[in-house]
């Protein structure tokens, strides 16, 4: 299967783009002093676990469908060898 160009940046700015916003929210989630992600004895509560799951799960979404766009992106350029990309 063959990704066009347009596709294969979507696809690598959209790995990219969910390590940024995920990275984000785990840091917050880590951090978190209203009592959502950690009881008052400091242990981590379900909110805690579940969405650390979700960040892991988007993780490695991310980065297959990074990695997808990637290796679409550099197939691109190895066809057209001549042309400045």
């Amino acid at each position: 299967m063959k990704l066009s160009r347009p596709v294969s940046w979507f696809l690598l700015a959209f790995g990219v783009w969910s390590w940024f916003i995920w990275i984000t929210f785990v840091k917050n989630l880590w951090q978190d002093g209203s009592g959502l992600a950690f009881d008052g004895a400091g242990d981590p509560t379900g909110y805690f676990w579940v969405h650390l799951t979700l960040a892991v799960v988007s993780f490695l979404l991310g980065t297959a469908i990074g990695v997808l766009g990637f290796r679409g992106v550099r197939a691109l350029r190895r066809e057209q060898p001549d042309q400045q990309v």
